[in-house]
């Protein structure tokens, strides 16, 4: 199962040192553990359900786990998450979270994936979010294999 720790940083450049540091964790950056939620197709998901768009919109959009680390390493990786969904998990409501949570678990993109579970993973992101915004910083994932 792959991991992916989502954490924030200051720009790109910041966000591939944590490979030379062993991770976002030993980097001393702000992280969330999440299992299996990978930063290209779980992440679109969440940002169409979180939009409104649909998933091939979502996809498409700037930042949407665009690889930022060498494409020759096996893991891990270094991926963007985009601002887009940034910007919507600053402002989502409790209410909005309830209803996304919904949506995500019935899409099927990740599989086990129940209501409830998704839930708790949009209260975490929404938390890294709305640090990271405080903070003035981007939101990346570290993806091992």
């Amino acid at each position: 199962m792959p991991d992916a720790d989502y954490f924030s940083a200051a720009d790109d450049e910041s966000a591939v040192a944590v490979i030379e540091a062993g991770g976002p964790v030993r980097a001393g950056l702000d992280v969330i553990f999440l299992k299996d939620i990978d930063p290209v197709d779980a992440i679109a998901q969440v940002e169409a359900v979180m939009s409104g768009c649909s998933y091939e919109e979502a996809s498409q959009r700037p930042r949407v786990g665009q690889l930022l680390s060498s494409e020759d390493v096996d893991s891990p990786f270094v991926l963007t998450v985009s601002d887009t969904l940034c910007d919507v998990l600053v402002s989502a409501s409790g209410e909005d979270l309830a209803a996304a949570a919904e949506a995500w678990s019935a899409a099927g993109r990740v599989a086990g994936l129940d209501a409830a579970t998704a839930a708790v993973v949009l209260e975490a992101l929404v938390g890294l979010a709305r640090r990271a915004r405080a903070a003035d910083l981007r939101l990346y994932c570290w993806w091992t294999l």
